[in-house]
């Protein structure tokens, strides 16, 4: 191994000298994986990876990857000392297209479907709200219900509005290289 995977980060021009040397992990969801990962990226989201070490090849360097660096981090800390050499890419997917390397992506989609679901929620709360000063008071039950909702996403990790969003023509699979 090279002196640059002995770090606890690595930079995009050291990962893509890595080669075979590395297994390369993408902790966000799948949905942003969908929308343009590294390739030859695994996608392992980080609410997951403490269930799924099993799924890692131990004696090969790990680099974890997400958007811009911070939930990877985050990810390594929860890993410490279960994985011998894990390393973080600095700067995440967002270095490597800075970078002009290619992603691979499945999904037309410009936003990651959970950011949607956060939009989404947000006006129908912000809507509702308002409709509720200025129309009628009957109008907060619709940011009480949108609350409700994401409470329930929350505790049983099944999330309503995303199916209906993930069901729009633009959040369709379509398998491409950018």
């Amino acid at each position: 191994m090279t002196a640059a995977l002995c770090e606890s980060n690595i930079d995009v021009q050291e990962l893509r000298n890595s080669g075979d040397l590395c297994q390369w992990i993408d902790v966000r969801s799948a949905s942003e994986f969908a929308a343009g990962h590294i390739p030859g990226a695994v996608n392992i989201p980080m609410d997951e990876i403490e269930s799924r070490l099993a799924d890692l090849r131990l004696q090969r360097t790990t680099i974890l990857i997400c958007q811009g660096g911070k939930r990877a981090s985050m990810t390594s800390a929860l890993l410490a000392g279960r994985i011998q050499d894990l390393r973080v890419l600095t700067g995440g997917t967002d270095a490597w297209k800075d970078a002009g390397l290619p992603v691979v992506a499945s999904t037309r989609t410009r936003w990651a479907l959970e950011r949607q679901v956060r939009l989404a929620a947000g006006l129908l709360v912000l809507a509702g709200v308002l409709l509720g000063f200025f129309v009628s008071p009957r109008w907060f039950w619709m940011a009480g219900f949108v609350g409700g909702g994401l409470i329930f996403a929350g505790t049983t990790n099944y999330c309503a509005m995303a199916h209906v969003l993930a069901l729009l023509p633009w959040n369709q699979r379509e398998s491409r290289i950018k």
